[in-house]
């Protein structure tokens, strides 16, 4: 079954630029609020589909489109081009961005993601001690998110979302944070949610991970798909193209 179908999709954003003004028309433009503002094509013409049950890595420099791409599928952005359709329950972390309230305690946490996520009340209350137990943050229950580490939120974002049912499960620097314990936990329960037919979009800058994780790979270029296909075949084709630290 296809997870995820895309048909030449596009992105773009306005931004702003310097261009050569004379002082006069500087100074209006600062007077106005407007700058002056040119087209970037994060996306151009994207076109892929994912299986059911296939972990995607997602590979490229910073500002390469790879970011952009799992908020396009997400519905973060709303593709200005082209054609999206996704079958399933799709939860998203990218960078750690779900919705966490630092205010708030862990516990009030998990019960406003997890009903965000779409589980019941009552469900919520079933898992919530698994949740908990997953993330290793028995002793924070009650603790303000404002005076969690980056790995502790690392770990409960994660566990939120694996016991969230995902369908299509999008990851974006997931697991740049977090020990190495945790990572290695983490991608065990990322093979088993794949066993049971979830679809994966990792985005990572470590590529042994993509290697020894990912099925499938794309390499994305200036908003492009430079090259798709089996992991063994693409990371060497990326690796030799690249700078050894290209990203």
């Amino acid at each position: 079954m296809k997870k995820i179908i895309l048909d030449q999709v596009s992105k773009k954003f306005r931004i702003g630029f310097t261009k050569n003004q004379t002082a006069l028309a500087r100074v209006a433009s600062t007077l106005s609020g407007r700058e002056p503002q040119k087209e970037l094509w994060a996306l151009k013409d994207v076109t892929l589909t994912v299986d059911s049950g296939t972990i995607l890595g997602i590979l490229g420099e910073n500002g390469s489109g790879k970011s952009t791409l799992l908020r396009v599928i997400a519905g973060i952005y709303q593709a200005d081009g082209g054609a999206i359709k996704t079958n399933g329950k799709i939860i998203s972390l990218i960078g750690l961005n779900i919705g966490l309230q630092d205010r708030l305690t862990m516990k009030d946490n998990i019960h406003l993601c997890c009903s965000m996520f779409g589980l019941s009340r009552k469900t919520i209350r079933e898992r919530f001690d698994e949740i908990v137990d997953y993330a290793e943050l028995n002793e924070f229950t009650n603790t303000k998110l404002y005076q969690f580490s980056s790995g502790m939120l690392q770990r409960l974002a994660f566990s939120m979302a694996i016991h969230c049912n995902p369908e299509i499960l999008l990851l974006d620097e997931i697991f740049e944070v977090g020990d190495e314990h945790f990572k290695k936990k983490s991608t065990e329960t990322l093979k088993k949610l794949v066993g049971k037919g979830a679809t994966i979009l990792l985005v990572t800058h470590e590529l042994w991970m993509i290697q020894k994780y990912c099925d499938k790979a794309i390499w994305m270029e200036e908003g492009k798909i430079k090259r798709h296909g089996n992991t063994e075949d693409v990371i060497p084709n990326y690796l030799q193209q690249k700078p050894v630290n290209a990203t």
